[in-house]
């Protein structure tokens, strides 16, 4: 197992890392919106199948100084991006899942978790990306935040956002199927 996303079906990505525990640590890092905000996104998270999930990313916040400069792509993007979706999967601590809106499309976005000694894996897979730019742009996204949670689940300070997200998102133009 590496860390690297995968497609595995033509609209389908899917990534596993696994995670410094206990289990219960890494599940609050998924549902509780200011702790998932350290790492990928802040909003209010329901607690049943059917309720709200916001997502407020605020990317510029992730990036520590001396950071590399923001991507061209990201520079006209605002301060913060908020999107909406529902939970669909809420079985503490093992499977979370919630919609997201991406533009015109609803992806899904499921993270299973499961101990491995001190360890967890998280399986992490995201639905209903259509295109090939979606998942290179996706990929290049999620394994930047995933490094970024496996930082702070360590105790070490998250590497610099921008500059990782830039090598990734160029990783995943070559790793990904044309």
């Amino acid at each position: 197992m590496d860390n690297y996303g995968e497609v595995i079906a033509k609209d389908t990505i899917r990534f596993r890392r696994l995670l410094p525990g206990p289990i219960d640590r890494v599940w609050e890092h998924l549902v509780d919106g200011s702790k998932r905000g350290r790492w990928l996104c802040s909003g209010a998270t329901g607690s049943n199948v059917g309720e709200a999930i916001v997502l407020k990313f605020r990317n510029h916040d992730l990036s520590p100084p001396g950071d590399a400069p923001i991507p061209a792509r990201h520079k006209e993007m605002p301060e913060e991006i908020t999107f909406h979706g529902e939970i669909t999967a809420y079985e503490k601590p093992h499977v979370f899942g919630h919609t997201w809106q991406l533009g015109d499309e609803l992806s899904e976005v499921r993270y299973e978790l499961a101990e491995q000694g001190d360890k967890v894996l998280l399986t992490l897979t995201q639905m209903r990306l259509d295109t090939r730019a979606m998942q290179v742009d996706v990929c290049g996204g999620w394994h930047t935040h995933l490094d970024t949670l496996d930082d702070l689940l360590s105790g070490a300070q998250p590497g610099p956002f921008w500059k990782r997200n830039a090598e990734y998102d160029a990783l995943y133009e070559k790793r990904i199927p044309k």
